[in-house]
């Protein structure tokens, strides 16, 4: 089986070729794991109905949650399954919600489908809201939604300006 001689090798190509065959094994494997998904899409992570979360999460990627969150969420699509609380604010640019939400949402396409509860403020560019889902807040349209910190509208930033500057007309 195995011999010291040559006879079956040729010259001196397939030596080159020997010492590049190692790389193509090593690169491959990569190659496979890299294309079993499309390309941009990852796969959803999903939080089962007897698993209780406590803390934040954060992802650049989907999510749906059957089980408890109690802390905030930040991701691209946020799916709120039917058995579902979540307890804090949840951010994402696509926000469906068939269970219970406690604490304010904001995203820029938000679903309630006739079995969501939502307790807290709704801050969307675009909303749909089905006939039976329950809903206790305010609901607010920007353009930008998912930035950063409160709203900040001219109602809310008036009483902290006029505690420090004097009013219009009231000089000396």
């Amino acid at each position: 089986m195995f011999s010291k001689s040559r006879i079956n090798e040729p010259g001196p190509k397939a030596e080159a070729d020997k010492a590049k065959a190692p790389e193509a094994p090593m690169t491959k494997p990569a190659m496979d794991f890299t294309a079993s998904a499309p390309k941009g899409k990852a796969a959803v992570s999903v939080l089962s109905s007897d698993l209780t979360v406590v803390g934040n999460l954060r992802t650049t990627g989907d999510i749906q949650v059957e089980g408890t969150v109690e802390g905030d969420i930040r991701a691209h699509l946020l799916t709120v399954g039917e058995s579902a609380t979540i307890r804090g604010e949840i951010v994402a640019d696509d926000i469906v919600v068939n269970g219970r939400v406690i604490g304010r949402v904001r995203g820029l396409k938000v679903r309630l489908t006739s079995t969501a509860r939502v307790e807290g403020d709704i801050i969307h560019k675009t909303i749909a809201i089905e006939s039976g889902a329950h809903f206790e807040g305010s609901v607010q349209r920007q353009e930008d939604p998912l930035a950063t910190g409160r709203p900040t509208t001219a109602g809310s930033a008036r009483p902290d300006a006029a505690a420090v500057a004097p009013a219009p007309g009231d000089a000396g």
